[in-house]
């Protein structure tokens, strides 16, 4: 039998020292995740101050996904959800925002296309229904449009595809950009946001600017934060959400994709311009580049005017957007995505979509700071 002053078992002692150990190594974990946490709230307060959201993650607006559902989810989770205007009249966006507003509380912007022939009644559409942010693209958004949105109460974004058109947007008034690269979704320009983010990001500072294009991971968001952007925008990741109304095969065609099956719409023909669209090559892809084919043949034998031949192009994909993401016909009709799409693995709550990209980031500070940690 042991006396009270009998020293305690070696064994004892050992785990003593194990547990001590390994509570003082989670209370450093823990610090060093709060001090990543900190620092990355303030890479991104320009952006979360502008937006007014938790984080600054922008959804980017996807005609036929971006509706009530996805954009209140985003909002939700503690991004900015943006509805997708495009063709609607006044009185279908005002339904939209008003189901929009009954499901979130939070912030949400909404998309305007600048050639929509009733554009400044959407304008006056989005200040009536008090949206607190209007994103213009599709153009060089008009003065007018611009000054009705800000004397109404509301901020501006528009989209910039160069340094001198971010300048010239500034000098019209916006309140923020988006610079998106060529490895987005859907339309895009001619530039990757590598080289973009390196031409805008060091010479505009007086509006935030937001990054879009092949974004899908939070270590890639955060290394733009660190040249100077105010936050980023993301479409394909969310068009595969759980919340995203795309057709389950529209979200399995995502999620069996990598990178190189997303390429950007091909022209045939210089005589006939194609605006460059990015998604999935399917047989769909194929056919556009056999009709292109067929529709030049046809202007060279005389069957078609010039004028005829390139509204015969430009009808092609006429509906097949919504083919695809509503019908969930992923063969003939135009599957958009970004080169981001080979990052999903998963079909995922948009939730938990934000919350990875949060982590991603952080994980990458912590690193950073203490390269021996293993995560």
């Amino acid at each position: 039998m042991m006396d009270d002053f009998s020293p305690p078992p070696e064994g004892n002692e050992q785990a003593h020292d194990t547990a001590a150990h390994d509570a003082a190594h989670d209370t450093a974990r823990s610090a060093a995740r709060s001090a990543a946490r900190a620092r990355l709230d303030r890479l991104w307060s320009a952006g979360t101050g502008f937006l007014g959201s938790r984080y600054a993650i922008l959804g980017g607006a996807m005609s036929w996904v971006s509706e009530r559902n996805l954009v209140s989810a985003i909002s939700n989770a503690g991004g900015f959800g943006v509805l997708a205007c495009g063709a609607m009249e006044p009185d279908r966006l005002a339904e939209e925002i008003a189901a929009t507003q009954a499901m979130t509380s939070r912030p949400f912007g909404v998309n305007l296309i600048t050639m929509h022939p009733r554009l400044d009644d959407l304008v006056r559409v989005c200040l009536a229904a008090k949206v607190t942010h209007v994103v213009l693209a599709g153009g060089i958004p008009p003065g007018p449009a611009i000054r009705a949105i800000k004397d109404g109460g509301a901020r501006a974004i528009a989209f910039a595809p160069a340094l001198v058109l971010a300048k010239r947007l500034v000098r019209m008034g916006v309140d923020a950009l988006v610079i998106e690269g060529a490895e987005a979704g859907g339309h895009i320009g001619p530039v990757s946001l590598t080289v973009l983010a390196q031409e805008v990001l060091p010479f505009i500072r007086s509006v935030p600017v937001f990054v879009a294009g092949g974004l899908g991971r939070g270590e890639a968001i955060l290394s733009y934060l660190e040249q100077g952007a105010a936050g980023a925008q993301l479409g394909t990741r969310f068009a595969a959400s759980a919340e995203s109304i795309a057709h389950d095969r529209f979200k399995a065609a995502f999620v069996r994709a990598n990178a190189r099956d997303a390429v950007a719409s091909i022209q045939l023909d210089e005589r006939f311009p194609v605006i460059p669209v990015r998604g999935l090559t399917n047989e769909g892809t194929r056919a556009f580049l056999r009709h292109q084919g067929e529709t030049v043949r046809r202007f060279l034998d005389g069957e078609f005017t010039r004028e005829q031949a390139q509204l015969e192009i430009e009808h092609f994909w006429a509906g097949s957007l919504r083919r695809a993401v509503i019908d969930g016909d992923v063969e003939n009709g135009s599957v958009m995505a970004g080169q981001s799409v080979g990052m999903i693995s998963a079909v995922q709550p948009v939730a938990a979509i934000i919350a990875e990209l949060v982590e991603q980031a952080v994980d990458a500070l912590v690193r950073r700071d203490n390269p021996a940690e293993e995560m």
